[in-house]
C-alpha cells in the first residue's frame, strides 16, 4: 500500500476525529499499524507514509562466485533450462561449501541478465543488431526527395491463368517524406526487372485518377540488393532520369521499415478480408480471386491509405505530399519514359490489317508505311488497350486495339493512310528513275548487196 492510500484511511482519524479502534474495525487494519502510520505522519507528513525500501534491496546474499557460475551457464549456447541450471548450481554450492541457492534465486539471476547481452551471446551479432542497436529514424526533407521500393510475397492464394493456385507478389514505390504510395505492381512469379519497371512507370508518370496525384522523378531511390534492383536496366534508367540509387546494407532491413509496415498493413487490413487469405496453422484455402481482381482490391486500398490520417506524420499521405503546392520533375514525354523502362519488348511483323498480339489487333494510320516490316512493340501488361511501336529504338506511334471502346480508327482513316502510302511509293519510284533523253532509233541497215550470179566456168569441146 502506497502513501496516498494510507493517507486516505488515516485522514478519517486526523481530520474527522474517528477513533483508531473504530477505524481498525471498519477497515480490517490493525490498531498498532494505524498508530504507526499516525506517528509517521506527525513526524514527516504524507511523505513519511511512503514505504521505506530495505537497505539491502537489489543485492543478493548469494555468493558472487556462485552467481558468476550461473550467469556463465546462462550465456552458453545452448542455454540449459532453469531446472538444469538449478541442479548444476546446487552441485557447485555443495562443492565449494556455499549455501545452496533456491530455484527462485537461480531464476532471478538469469532474469536479471541484460537482454542485449543475452541476445548477443546466444543469437549472435546480427540478431543483436536488429533487436537492440540504436536506430536513427530518418525522414526525407520534402516530397520526392527519397523513394523506397521493395517486394513482398502476399499471404493470399489466387488463380493463375490456368486455374491453379498461385501466391502473388507485390512491388510498391513509397515516398519517404509523405508515406504516400506512388506506384505498385501485382504479379505472379518471382520479382523481375520488368515488374519493377512497371511499378516505377506508374509512380513517375501522372495518373488519370485525380485522387492519386503522386508522380514525378525522385532524387534518390532506396532499394535492397535484389537482382532486379541491381540490374543494368535500372542503372541505365537511373542515369538517364538523373536518379541516385542507394542500396541498403546487406541483411539489414532497418532502413526499409516504413515500407515493411505498409506491407504489414496490407496483410492485416486488406488480405485478411479477402477469400484465399493464408493463415498460419490453418489449411490452405481454395483460391477464388484472379490477378485482376486482386489488383483492383489493392488499388482501392491504396486510394484509401493515401487519404486517411497516418499516425506517424499526423496527416494523410496525400495531404503531406501535396503540401503547399509544388511542381514535380517529370520526363519530357511518356514515350521517353517507356523507352527507358519498358525495355522488355516483343517483335512483330506489321500485317495488312495491323499488328497481331495476344489475340488482339492493333491499328494506327502511321503503320501504313510499315506493312511487311518487323517492328518492336512495348506494352503495359495491365493495360493491353494499346501498344507502343518502335523501329530500331525510335518511337513510331501508339497502336490502338481495334476493339477498344474509347478510341477506334474509321475506315476513312485507314483508306486515307493507304492512299498516302501509295502516293509516297510512287514519288519514291519516280525519284529513283532518272529522266534522260529518249534514245533515237538507229537508221535502218542497208540491205545486203544483191548476190551476183556466179559465173559458170566455160568449158571447151575438148574438155567435155
Amino acid at each position: 500500500m502506497d502513501g496516498l492510500q494510507k493517507w486516505k484511511i488515516l485522514r478519517l482519524h486526523v481530520e474527522d476525529g474517528i477513533p483508531l479502534a473504530s477505524l481498525a474495525r471498519d477497515t480490517g487494519i490493525g490498531t498498532r499499524t494505524l498508530s504507526r502510520w499516525h506517528s509517521a505522519y506527525r513526524a514527516g507528513g504524507i511523505a513519511a507514509l511512503e514505504r521505506t525500501p530495505r537497505g539491502d534491496a537489489g543485492t543478493r546474499r548469494t555468493a558472487p562466485e556462485l552467481v558468476g557460475f550461473v550467469e556463465h551457464l546462462a550465456l552458453t549456447r545452448p542455454r540449459p533450462r532453469i531446472a538444469t541450471l538449478h541442479r548444476l548450481a546446487a552441485a557447485e554450492a555443495s562443492r565449494t561449501d556455499e549455501k545452496e541457492p533456491s530455484y527462485a534465486t537461480v531464476r532471478s539471476i538469469v532474469q536479471a541478465l541484460d537482454p542485449g547481452m543475452v541476445t548477443l551471446a546466444l543469437e549472435g551479432p546480427a540478431s543483436y543488431r536488429d533487436r537492440h542497436e540504436l536506430v536513427y529514424l530518418h525522414r526525407a526533407e520534402r516530397p520526392n526527395a527519397l523513394w523506397q521500393a521493395d517486394h513482398t510475397e502476399l499471404d493470399i492464394l489466387i488463380k493463375d491463368p490456368s486455374g491453379r493456385p498461385s501466391r502473388p507478389w507485390l512491388t510498391t514505390i513509397m515516398d519517404d517524406y509523405s508515406r504516400a504510395i506512388c506506384g505498385y505492381m501485382v504479379f505472379g512469379g518471382a520479382p523481375s526487372a520488368m515488374n519493377t519497371a512497371l511499378a516505377l512507370r506508374q509512380a513517375i508518370w501522372p495518373k488519370s485518377d485525380p485522387a492519386w496525384p503522386m508522380c514525378g522523378i525522385p532524387e534518390v531511390l532506396y532499394v535492397d540488393h535484389g537482382s532486379d534492383f541491381t540490374s543494368h536496366h535500372l542503372e541505365y534508367t537511373a542515369i538517364a532520369l538523373k536518379i541516385r540509387i542507394i542500396h541498403s546494407t546487406v541483411a539489414r532491413p532497418q532502413g526499409r521499415g516504413k515500407i515493411e509496415r505498409f506491407f504489414h498493413t496490407v496483410n492485416t487490413e486488406l488480405l485478411a478480408t479477402l477469400p484465399g487469405h493464408l493463415t498460419p496453422g490453418h489449411a490452405h484455402p481454395l483460391p477464388v480471386l484472379g490477378l485482376p481482381g486482386l489488383d483492383r482490391a489493392i488499388r482501392d486500398f491504396i486510394g484509401l491509405y493515401n487519404q486517411r490520417t497516418h499516425t506517424a506524420i499526423r496527416t494523410s499521405p496525400k495531404a503531406s505530399w501535396i503540401a503547399e503546392g509544388w511542381l514535380p520533375r517529370l520526363p519530357e514525354s511518356l514515350e521517353e519514359l517507356d523507352g527507358l523502362l519498358l525495355r522488355v519488348s516483343k517483335h512483330r511483323t506489321v500485317q495488312r490489317d495491323g499488328i497481331h498480339f495476344q489475340g488482339q489487333r492493333y491499328l494506327s494510320p502511321t503503320l501504313a508505311s510499315f506493312v511487311g516490316r518487323t517492328v518492336t512493340i512495348r506494352y503495359d501488361p495491365r493495360d493491353l488497350s494499346e501498344v507502343r511501336v518502335y523501329d530500331h529504338d525510335t518511337f513510331v506511334c501508339t497502336a490502338i486495339d481495334e476493339a477498344h471502346p474509347n478510341q477506334r480508327y474509321s475506315l476513312h482513316d485507314i483508306e486515307t493512310a493507304r492512299r498516302a502510302r501509295r502516293r509516297q511509293l510512287r514519288r519514291d519510284i519516280n525519284d529513283r528513275i532518272p529522266t534522260v533523253p529518249r534514245p533515237q532509233p538507229d537508221p535502218p541497215a542497208p540491205p545486203p548487196p544483191a548476190q551476183q550470179k556466179r559465173k559458170r566456168l566455160r568449158t571447151y569441146e575438148e574438155d567435155e
